[in-house]
């Protein structure tokens, strides 16, 4: 299905949010994600569907100043 990942189109085969983040190499990534502008906390991965041409951001902390 076709999402669009930090603004950019992406074709991916996972239909919830965790396996989408395997599959887009973010398994053992901390990172912080939102699904249609709405914060998906880490525990609620697994049950958080995708739908085509949802917007998914992920982002990682950076350091430095």
């Amino acid at each position: 299905m076709k999402i669009f990942l930090n603004g950019e189109p992406r074709e991916i085969r996972a239909s919830r949010l965790d396996e989408a983040l395997t599959e887009l190499g973010y398994a053992d990534a901390r990172v912080a994600t939102a699904l249609d502008g709405a914060f998906v906390p880490a525990p609620a991965r697994p049950d958080t569907r995708l739908a085509p041409g949802c917007a998914l951001e992920v982002l990682a902390p950076m350091q430095g100043g």
